[in-house]
């Protein structure tokens, strides 16, 4: 029979639901690597420390810590804003409410203080007393559990 119809099908597979999930997941990373990166600002030069070690391998995710940058002068680096020592005290004060907040909202008892941990961003010229000063507002609003980044060297 010189008249048979080839039964063969010649699909091709659309594409764009596909390259539009790629982009988004792009779009997402991005956004994610951003906003992480907000807690470290670059202005701080941090001191040099041979036992240096991560502050992140013991932390389960960012919402356990509280990032302070501490710039050379003294002031607190807070998304890329300057603030003095009283504004700064005031921050630390509402962070504590948030976690308070947070903590209440989930059930949970915080009786040895609170479980967030303050993580000092310390420019390796900025005074004792500066971070001294912050490390005890912190104290007076029940954060208990400190750390400070350095540079390992």
């Amino acid at each position: 029979m010189s008249g048979s119809v080839s039964s063969e099908v010649h699909a091709e597979p659309n594409l764009t639901p596909l390259l539009d999930v790629v982009f988004q997941l792009i779009t997402f990373f991005m956004l994610v690597i951003n906003f992480t990166s907000d807690n470290y600002d670059q202005r701080v030069h941090l001191p040099l420390a041979g036992s240096a070690r991560p502050v992140e391998d013991t932390q389960r995710v960012s919402e356990d810590r509280v990032v302070l940058n501490i710039d050379r002068e003294g002031h607190l680096l807070v998304g890329g804003e300057v603030q003095t020592i009283n504004e700064a005290i005031a921050t630390i004060k509402h962070q504590a409410d948030l976690v308070r907040i947070n903590l209440k909202a989930a059930g949970i008892k915080y009786d040895q203080g609170l479980p967030t941990t303050i993580v000092f961003r310390a420019d390796k010229d900025a005074t004792f007393s500066t971070v001294n000063g912050l490390l005890k507002a912190c104290q007076n609003q029940g954060f208990r559990k400190f750390a400070l980044k350095a540079m390992k060297g």
